[in-house]
């Protein structure tokens, strides 16, 4: 037994696990039920539910209208949103949301948390389907430090960029996710599912009671994250976004340019994106109740791996074992 197999048969993972590029001692595995009462599996094209790993998909979104000239950079969200947002500070702009560094309120407050399977949100879940759907929930928390003075992760700051990209576009958010980045990238399992009407080929997410998460997560996933994809879709996005088919390679280059420090992370962030410490591995990472996935992915080699579990915290352990392997690839 692989050293990879260990640690999912440790760990019960489940989901599937992908790597890419050369050197890995391990091939790609799919484990646990992407269904547990119809005993239906994961399989290595089960779509999974992503979290915040969406948030790269709704950055990339922006950065295509920004090159349009939909919108810029600069642009200040209150000039896009009006009064809908007044707790928000006038000079807030589009590039401090991008950079977690707008220094807006935070519905979701990852740090003052807890266990993620107790959250459930202030409204009902079932009427989260819309970027606007979420204004009770993100305008009235207060303006926590100014726009551009440190870096705090934020997930309400990209529902207010998908709020923002509908007011300057007059198009649906998902729309434009879709035109801008699904199809180009030809992901052809991804999407914005309902909860309640997911593809045959989708996995339930399922809390660590067994119970599985439908109440715990908007109807359809939003700028913040939900959208579901395959392993290949993972695959598809990474090759196009580097081929310059979803945007220029200089505004690839801005993305993934680090910003700041994330020390409690042990990363550094872009526009974006995650990135790693030391190197040019680009990461992605997602948690919700039921859900858990992390990607990694370096474009000088093309090493890298995909981890997509359906369980809230699943992904963690496989990451770590994925982790040392890729270290003593480096040194």
């Amino acid at each position: 037994m692989s050293r990879l197999s260990e640690v999912i048969e440790d760990s019960e993972f489940s989901g599937v696990v992908t790597l890419t590029g050369p050197g890995w001692s391990d091939s790609d595995v799919a484990a646990g039920f992407a269904n547990r009462a119809e005993k239906r599996p994961n399989e290595l094209n089960t779509a999974f539910a992503t979290a915040s790993m969406t948030k790269a998909f709704t950055a990339v979104t922006v950065m295509a209208l920004v090159e349009s000239g939909a919108l810029a950079l600069d642009t200040r969200l209150r000039a896009l949103v009006g009064d809908d947002l007044p707790l928000v500070h006038p000079d807030a702009t589009i590039e401090h949301l991008l950079s977690h560094r707008s220094g807006v309120g935070d519905y979701l407050d990852e740090e003052q948390l807890g266990d993620i399977d107790d959250f459930v949100f202030d409204v009902s879940a079932h009427t989260l389907e819309t970027p606007d759907d979420y204004l009770p929930l993100v305008s009235p928390h207060p303006q926590v430090s100014p726009p551009g003075q440190r870096f705090a992760y934020n997930n309400g700051g990209f529902i207010m960029l998908s709020i923002a990209i509908e007011r300057a576009t007059g198009l649906r958010f998902h729309d434009l996710v879709r035109e801008n980045v699904l199809e180009p990238a030809n992901m052809t399992g991804a999407g914005f599912f309902r909860s309640d009407d997911l593809p045959a080929n989708a996995a339930l997410g399922y809390l660590e009671n067994g119970r599985t998460n439908v109440f715990h997560l908007p109807v359809i996933g939003g700028g913040d994250g939900g959208a579901y994809i395959t392993a290949a879709d993972m695959a598809a996005f990474w090759l196009a976004l580097f081929d310059g088919r979803l945007v220029s390679m200089e505004t690839v280059a801005l993305m993934i340019e680090p910003v700041s420090d994330a020390p409690k992370q042990k990363m550094r962030y872009g526009r974006g994106f995650w990135l790693a410490l030391e190197g040019s591995a680009v990461v992605l990472e997602g948690m919700d109740a039921g859900v858990s996935a992390c990607v990694s992915f370096d474009p000088t080699d093309g090493r890298g791996y995909t981890i997509l579990a359906n369980t809230s915290s699943g992904a963690w352990p496989t990451a770590r074992h994925l982790e040392d392997e890729l270290r003593s690839f480096r040194s």
